[in-house]
Order: structure tokens, then sequence, then C-alpha cells
């Protein structure tokens, strides 16, 4: 029977800047790991302070009470007889470093900073901290006067270095540090290291939960051992939403995990690990070994314990592996942004939201996300979660309050309104109408006609100027401001019955305004500055039109919702311009010269690929063959250029929204562009056209041999026929 350990890692949702709830947690997660029998508890990076403090890392401020809360576990009963390290951030010789802190019984036993930053995507590791660049090297932490008098401790080894229990080994790897091409694991594994502790701060993105598994199970796939992986879940104050899903591995498979979305603000899975099977798994891989023998070693920093140290360890079973099952990109639209919304709502001090529902795909979207955070709620008030309960009983000012039923809940805290003008049609109004019936949120319908013509009206005092619309003989920019200040009567009107729409219903606080712009549109600029795309949050503004649609044709089945079969099959539309005969003149891919597919083709070449205006139209002559004539993706090309140079200015005031899409333009953090553009394009544009005059000439002359090869097979045909 070989020595058994029973180990833990956990999900929190920290807040950034929140001690008092940081330190909350942790201990509960620590608390919950003991109960489960575990010897050692590990946990997500920066979990003290929470990842998104960006700027407040500079203060001294934070680093203070980083240690003050780490002062509180060291003397807390509950980290009493087991090991565990967090993560915090830690000033050694005037510099600072991200860090996991090792400690056990009172005592610290190492502080290891992280070997690697990343600042790709939203991370911008490197403003804030440093890369500790001296691999297996170590030197002494002097502690704060406050910590030597708690642990009797004049200072702590400081660097690359792992932990020796009296029957197995730990070390350590941050985050980015697995994602690197030598990554950290490496050579801890060829050193004989048994557990692989990793602290992470990764986010969610749509279709990307399995890549940091696959890293995790590879990195002990090859070399054996035990890695032990720690995420952050939800909302900490960002644009970014944690991706959650915890897990351990041993020699390659999956053997425990938490949930990648959950409401739950502490999750702790824990295994059951023989020491053994890590031994006999390396020793059976002799290149791994070969290798080992001459891999330089780490400082080992000893500890009096022994994580099998309990016989009861012993008769448990190990933790059998298991597949792991992934979401659909619809599930993970229905769980991830519903999440953030509820970390936002109950974060903000709100009594719920507010959003101008129009009847299309895109504010449809918005609300049935809401619903689907209210499910997410309901179902957390079923398994007992005392936090949500506290949280939806302090937003519906109820202190009985307990939420049984998604709808009726809904009809608490969402509040829709359908905007409609003598340019709405029925259609859309009545979709509006019965998908709120469906969701169950309060709604309400009005013209916003009285409003649009009263600032009209001043514009006609002001200059003696009556504007058109371009169906009744006026100009381009007299239609385009005749729709924007449509748009923008909506983005008033909303803040306005946002703010007081509860004090109508008799309720006091204000609800947020909900946005429901989609990635697409806001690549392009297809849409009014200043109108219902500004708003308080956006829980759609990172998500592309086509993906909207896949989602709610799954809430359609998921959901029951027959109301959204009329949205999915009408075309997209502002509904800012006069009707014909009661039926639509204007649609979104009509106006904006592209598809939504297009766009996000498009999309994914100027982000992910890399490319501008040239390379755009080189790589599309490809991947549109058959659809377009060269001429045709030419002109595509240069005409959503213009359109993104002339529009990007939005991007600087667009509405927060949650992170998942690797081609989203948020200005914010993760696409740093320049906001005024030579929209012209000259050089660029000057090259797109010798390149198709290049193809064009390609092309002629391959017709024409294609013309000399018939006419030589015909005279053949004709040769033979004689």
């Amino acid at each position: 029977m070989g020595r058994k350990v029973v180990v833990a890692v956990c999900c929190l949702n920290q807040w950034a800047l929140d001690f008092d709830g940081n330190l909350s947690r942790i201990i509960a997660s620590i608390q919950e790991a003991k109960v489960q029998g575990a010897s050692y508890r590990t946990g997500p990076e920066l979990e003290v302070t929470g990842y998104s403090c960006e700027d407040h890392f500079y203060e001294a401020d934070t680093l203070l009470h980083s240690w003050e809360v780490l002062a509180e576990l060291l003397a807390s009963p509950v980290c009493k007889n087991i090991l565990v390290d967090v993560g915090m951030p830690v000033m050694h010789k005037s510099v600072t470093y991200n860090c996991r802190v090792s400690f056990f019984n009172g005592k610290l036993l190492l502080i290891r900073p992280k070997l690697r930053l990343c600042d790709d995507g939203n991370y911008r590791e490197s403003r804030w901290f440093t890369a500790w660049t001296k691999i297996y090297q170590t030197e002494d932490y002097i502690l704060p006067e406050f910590i030597r008098e708690l642990t009797g401790q004049k200072s702590v080894v400081f660097g690359d270095a792992v932990l020796e229990t009296l029957d197995t080994t730990i070390g350590f790897e941050i985050c980015e540090e697995l994602w690197n091409p030598y990554s950290t694991h490496i050579s801890l594994g060829l050193d004989g290291i048994e557990f692989i502790v990793n602290g992470s701060g990764s986010y969610f993105e749509l279709r990307k939960a399995n890549v940091a598994v696959d890293l995790v199970l590879n990195a002990t796939k090859k070399s054996g051992g035990c890695y032990l992986y720690s995420n952050l879940r939800g909302c900490d104050g960002q644009r970014i939403m944690f991706n959650g899903g915890s897990c351990i591995a041993l020699n390659g498979e999956a053997i425990a995990r938490t949930r990648q979305f959950s409401l739950e603000e502490v999750e702790v899975a824990v295994a059951t690990v023989d020491l053994d099977d890590i031994k006999t798994y390396r020793n059976l891989v002799r290149s791994r070994n070969t290798a080992a023998a001459q891999n330089p070693s780490y400082r080992r920093i000893p500890v009096d314990f022994s994580l099998s140290e309990s016989s009861c360890y012993a008769m448990r079973a190990s933790t059998t592996p298991f597949k792991w099952q992934y979401h659909s990109p619809e599930e993970e639209i229905a769980y991830g942004p519903a999440g953030w919304l509820w970390d936002y709502l109950r974060r903000s001090g709100q009594g719920g939201f507010f959003l101008p529902l129009s009847g299309g795909v895109d504010s449809s979207s918005s609300a049935v996300l809401v619903y689907s955070m209210c499910r997410m709620v309901v179902t957390s008030v079923q398994n007992g979660d005392s936090h949500v309960i506290d949280d939806v009983r302090r937003i519906v000012g109820d202190p009985s309050y307990i939420p049984d039923d998604p709808r009726e809940l809904c009809n608490r805290i969402f509040i829709t309104c359908y905007m409609g003008s003598a340019n709405s049609s029925a259609e859309t109004r009545q979709r509006a109408k019965d998908l709120s019936d469906q969701l169950g949120s309060y709604h309400l319908a009005l013209a916003i006609d009285a409003v649009v013509s009263a600032a009209l009206n001043i514009f006609t005092v002001v200059t003696g100027l009556v504007p058109k619309f371009r169906v009744d003989g006026g100009s381009l920019r007299e239609n385009l401001a005749l729709q924007n200040v449509q748009a923008r009567m909506r983005m008033v009107l909303s803040y306005l019955l946002a703010q007081l729409m509860l004090w109508a219903r008799g309720r006091s606080g204000g609800l947020l305004v909900l946005g429901s712009a989609n990635v697409d549109e806001s690549l392009r600029g297809y849409l009014t500055k200043y109108d219902c795309s500004s708003a308080d949050v956006n829980p759609i503004g990172g998500i592309s039109k086509a993906d909207l649609k896949r989602f709610l044709a799954y809430a359609r089945l998921e959901y029951g919702f027959t109301s959204l079969d009329g949205i999915l099959a009408a075309p997209p539309t502002a509904e800012l311009e006069p009707l014909q005969e009661g039926r639509l003149v204007q649609t979104d891919e009509e106006d904006m010269g592209l598809t939504y597919i297009e766009l996000g083709d498009l999309g994914r070449l100027r982000k992910q690929a890399a490319c501008g205006p040239y390379t755009t139209f080189c790589r599309l002559i490809h991947s549109w063959r058959g659809a377009h004539t060269p001429a045709e993706i030419a002109h595509k090309v240069k005409h959503f250029y213009r359109c993104y140079a002339i529009n990007r200015h939005k991007m600087t005031v667009i509405t927060p929204s949650v992170h998942a899409e690797t081609y989203s333009p948020d200005d914010n953090r993760f696409d740093h562009r320049p906001f005024l553009y030579n929209a012209k394009w000259g050089w660029q544009f000057r090259a797109i056209d010798a390149h198709l005059e290049h193809v064009n000439k390609m092309v002629d002359t391959d017709d024409r041999k294609l013309d000399n090869a018939h006419m030589q097979s015909g005279r053949r045909s004709s040769s033979v026929a004689v």
C-alpha cells in the first residue's frame, strides 16, 4: 500500500482591494479543504489583493494590507496543521514581485516570485511587477516588524526554491510560466518535484477552456507528477471574467476539478494521491530519467511535516481519473456573461437592470442573459448558498425574500422598455412584448416621437432649416442626423427611467442600464456615439453576431422561449428610417456594406492574425474565393478599413463589456490602436490596387492559356473526326 496524500485546489471569486472579503474567502477555502481531509491547500494568483488592482499595485498601502491579511492567516486557528500557500504582491529590494507565500503552523516557509510575466491579451503584468530572473537562486527576505513579532522569524527564503516535507516535494509554477515555451514544470519534474502548484488568473474567452486544461494535463504526461491548478472565478472589478475550472491532474490525467461557471464564491476540489504512483510512472519513462540525472537541483526548504502523516489517508482510495467535458460555446455565453452580470450587480449596490428592448437579436440576447443570470441565482439559492441569498435580498430590498422562480425574480430586478417611433414596425414591438412576457421582466412600451420632435424643433428655431430623411429628398448628412437623434434620445430616456422606475414601483435605489452592441458592430463602428450602446455595462459587447444567433437558438430550446423564433427569422435593422407601406427599407447588413460573417473574418485577420489592409486583402483572395471576385474583395477590404478608421474614436467611450472574443476592438485594454486615423489609407490601398492588378493579369493569362488549350483540344477533336 502506497503513501496517500490528500491535496486541495480552490476557485475563489475575489474582488480587487476587498481585503476583508478576500481574507474571508481564503479562510473559508482552507476550512473546507481541512473538512475534506486535505493536508495541503493552494489557491489562485494574487488572491489576497484580487488580481485586477492594476495601478493600486504601485501603492504602499496595497503591499502593507497584503502583509496584514497574511498576518491574520498566520494567526488563524483554521490554518493550523495544514500546509498553505497564498498569492500576494511582495516588494523585495524596492522591486515588486507577484508571489506565492507558503506557511505552516504560523511560520513562513518560502516566498516564491513569479519567473515569467504575461503582457499579451488583457494582461499588463510588467506594468506593476518584475519577473524574478535569478533561476535556481534565493536570497533572504527581511520580514516586516509585525510579522517578525508574530512568527518569531527575522527573515524567510525569497526566490526560486521548492518545499520538501518529510514525505514529498512541492514546487511552484505561477500562471504564465505554464504557457511559456520553457515552462518551469519541466525543470521541476526533472528534479523530482512531485507536486507542481500553479496559482493562476486565467480569464474567460469563448472556446478557450480546453487550452488551460490541455496544458495542465500535458505538464505531467511526459514527466509524471501531480499538478495542482487553482484559478480565480468571476468579475473582480474589470472587463474580464475569470474562468474558474481549478483542477488536479496526475500523470497526465484529470482527477479532480471545480466548475467553470458558478455563483459560488468559494469552491474546493480535493484529490487523494498515492505518491508511489508518481515514482512508478516516472521510473518507467527511461529517457526522462536520463535527463533528470543531469538536471540542476533546486534549493529545498525543509518542512517538518508529512502530508501523508494521518493513518486514515492510507485507507482512502486514490482518486480515479475522468474525461473532461467542456461547455459548448452557446452554454459558455449562457453562463459566463450571466455570472459576470451577477457579480457586477451585487457589487455595484444597484437594484437591478434596465434594458431598451428593440425586439432584435442584440437586445434580445442581453435580455436572455439576464434571465440566465436569474436562473443561476435561483439554482444557487435552492442549493443553499447563503451568500447568494444575502445578496439577492439586499438587491430587492426584502430581508425575507427567497427566489424560487427565475421569471418572478426577473420581474423584480429587470425592466425592459420598447422605445418605438414612427419608424418602428408593429412586428418588432410585438416581438419585444412577447419576449418580455416569457422572460418575466417588468415591461414598458413608449413612443419617443415627441422628444425627438422637440429636439428637432430647437434646431429649426436656431437655423430656420428643417432636415429631411433621404426618402423625403434629404441629403445623406440630414438622413444620418435624423437617425442619430432618435438613437440618442433613447439613451437619455433610458437613464431617466433607470433612475426613477424603482421609485415609481415603491422601491429604493436605481437600475444599471444595459447596452446591446455586439463586437462586429463596434469593430465596424456601426453604432451611434452616445446612443443606446452607451450604457453602464454591455453583456454582449465581446460576442459576435453569429455567436449571438447561435446562443438564441440554444435558448429557444433550453428555455422554451418561442418568441425567439420571430426574432431569429427577422433581418437585423435599426428601424431609424421611415417605413414604406409599413415595411422596412433599412437593414443593418445593407447599411454596413458587409455581412456579419464577413465582419467576423475581417476582425480576426485584423486582430488575431495582426494583418493590415494589404495582407488582409491577400488572405481573403484565397479564403473568399468563389464567393467574391478579387475586385469585390478589394472593395470590401477598403470599405471596412475606411469605416473602421472613421469610427475608431467611438471605442474610446464604448460601454464596458465582458471580454469574450479574441478580435474584440475594446480600446481600454485589449486592442491598443490610434483613434485618429488617416482614413484614406493611401499607401496601403495603393498596395492593394497593385496586387489586384497583378492578380487580374494572372487571371487573364490563365484564361488565355485555358482558351488556347480548349482550341487545341477542339482542333485535335476535328482531326480525329475527319
